[in-house]
């Protein structure tokens, strides 16, 4: 069950970011209805796509194209009283990936994947709406822009998911603490500015410096 409502909530949340970013870039409504629902939808077709499901759970019944409609709608109607565009974006999209990446881990594992495998497709999940999302308006993805670290949050809630569930615990506080963690260490990761390490410029010449001076 709770399964099911963080999974509605991951794909309300996501339609709400690609909305709010068809609205910043003056989108008419059917631009911001489609960069909604692809939103919304992509990371949950990604992981179907990986785990064989076809056709997609995604495209099943009616329930999540409704989801995202809707939550297309309240974005197109009230997007002035969401504030400043920009953060309100970041910080549905930290809790967007959060929830896809606990919920896709947790069913990978289900479908019979790997602990390991299962916590690389919560983490393509959870960054494959956004991806999609950012592609559509031109924009460079967060996973790919220098000083954003967004798939390290994820891979930790995911894997935190995993874990907790093959210690034979409760999927619910699974899934609680999977969403707790990615979405809190993503917010650390904003506030504090951090960055993953990059390549650097001479890493072997720097060691031979090093050596010869002792």
């Amino acid at each position: 069950m709770l399964l099911s409502v963080l999974n509605y909530c991951g794909m309300a949340v996501f339609a709400a970011t690609g909305a709010l970013v068809g609205v910043r870039k003056r989108l008419d409504i059917v631009g911001i209805w489609t960069l909604a629902v692809l939103t919304g939808l992509g990371g949950g077709v990604a992981r179907d796509v990986l785990l064989g499901i076809t056709p997609p759970s995604t495209f099943r019944g009616w329930e999540n194209l409704t989801v995202t409609t809707a939550a297309a709608a309240v974005v197109f109607f009230f997007h002035p009283q969401f504030g400043a565009l920009r953060r309100t974006v970041d910080v549905l999209d930290a809790f967007g990936v959060a929830l896809f990446a606990a919920t896709g881990a947790l069913l990978a594992v289900d479908a019979g994947t790997s602990p390991f495998a299962a916590a690389l497709i919560g983490v393509t999940t959870g960054l494959g709406g956004g991806i999609l999302r950012d592609i559509l308006v031109n924009e460079v993805p967060l996973l790919l822009q220098g000083g954003e670290m967004v798939a390290i949050p994820a891979f930790a809630g995911a894997a935190l998911t995993v874990a907790i569930d093959e210690a034979g615990r409760s999927q619910d506080w699974a899934l609680v603490l999977g969403v707790a963690v990615a979405f809190g260490f993503r917010v650390v990761v904003m506030w504090r500015s951090w960055s993953a390490p990059k390549a650097p410029d001479d890493a072997w010449g720097t060691l031979r410096r090093r050596w010869r001076r002792r």
